[in-house]
């Protein structure tokens, strides 16, 4: 028997997994495949609350209370676990190659400093001051001084190691494949070797959260209707890396690695779940990343991968209790920002757990939607 049963092992189920069991709370997580190597092991690992924010909001203030919180958290992870984490605040460098690119982009500095953020813009001399290896061809950009980013496998596993010392019990190859339920609480989650009783249900399933969620629907109604969006990763090496922090332009970004690697990514497509790279897309990547950096043209393309981010239709992410049930949390559509927001969201379930929603907006209700 478990306080909470937490179903689904990447980075938003490892979180609230810690920060639970930090609360004093027993903890069982189930995983149907291994821990981390979905979405999570398929992110670049960026840092880019203001960056990649589409105006002010929930989303935007989530998003910086997250990277203000990381270095701490980080820290206490990095003392629990004994690695290094690779978090790296090393700043965003965003540029434009033509006049209405640029447009966009000073629309965005201008609404960021209106909020009170420093972000800067820049010509295009000042981007290749910023970044000296990037193309010619860049004509302005912004800077923000404060974003970067963190290694997300290296995360996720300290997250995993720091919930496992703290008793929870990690089960993967462990799907939910039920639950069973006594009036308005799910009393157990059924798995395939037998079922898992708990006080409380946390769905932290990513992209097949939706899926998950649909088994415990009331009036044919999914109040947390996730979709998978794949996106395909390059990782190119081979020389010395040319870039210090990250990049990004109209077609995608590129985020430099502690072993010398650059990350170039990524795809944005609604194929369902077919969890698989393509030709085109890499073709695509590898194209990006060239045109941004010139020098990676003779880069090696050391290896590649997909994974599918949970979407969601207002692209908000999904947190808080569940309609029609008492015990039954959602954390998940957190789509490209799930190794930001990961860990704020576990504490913000532990939170509510113990009884206190203060701090999660109620735009990111699943109540939303029914």
């Amino acid at each position: 028997m478990s306080d909470v049963v937490i179903v689904g092992g990447g980075i938003v189920g490892l979180a609230c997994a810690y920060e639970t069991a930090r609360a004093g709370m027993k903890v069982t997580l189930l995983e149907y495949g291994k821990t981390a190597m979905q979405a999570t092991n398929a992110a670049a690992g960026m840092l880019a609350p203001m960056i990649e924010s589409h105006g002010p909001g929930p989303m935007l203030d989530l998003g910086l209370r997250a990277l203000h919180d990381m270095p701490e958290q980080v820290d206490e992870l990095q003392q629990r676990c004994g690695f290094d984490l690779e978090l790296r605040l090393h700043g965003i460098l965003k540029v434009a190659f033509t006049e209405e690119q640029f447009a966009e982009l000073r629309q965005r500095q201008a609404w960021l400093e209106s909020c009170g953020h420093d972000v800067a813009l820049l010509d295009g001399e000042q981007c290749r001051e910023a970044a000296p290896r990037i193309s010619e061809r860049v004509i302005g950009g912004i800077y923000s001084a404060s974003e970067g980013s963190v290694s997300n496998q290296m995360l996720a596993l300290a997250l995993e190691r720091g919930a496992e010392a703290l008793g929870v019990d990690i089960r993967q190859r462990a799907p939910a494949v039920g639950f069973t339920t006594g009036g308005e609480r799910v009393t157990a989650v059924r798995t395939p070797d037998g079922d898992v009783g708990c006080d409380a249900v946390v769905i932290a399933a990513g992209a097949r959260s939706g899926q998950i969620a649909a088994r415990l629907s009331v009036n044919g109604s999914n109040p947390i209707p996730v979709r998978p969006i794949r996106g395909q990763m390059i990782a190119l090496g081979g020389m010395s890396c040319p870039i210090r922090s990250v990049v990004w332009g109209p077609e995608g970004y590129l985020v430099p690695r502690a072993n010398g690697l650059v990350f170039a990514g990524a795809t944005v497509e609604d194929v369902g779940f077919r969890r698989r790279t393509t030709t085109a897309g890499l073709r695509a990547m590898r194209s990006m990343a060239s045109r941004l950096v010139p020098q990676l043209r003779a880069s090696q393309q050391r290896f590649d991968w997909a994974g599918l981010r949970p979407g969601t239709p207002d692209g908000l992410p999904i947190i808080g209790p569940m309609p029609a049930w008492l015990n039954v949390i959602a954390a998940t559509g957190h789509f490209r920002n799930g190794i930001l927001l990961g860990p704020i969201t576990g504490r913000l379930v532990a939170n509510g757990l113990g009884g206190d929603w203060s701090e999660t907006s109620p735009e990111f209700s699943p109540g939303r939607f029914v």
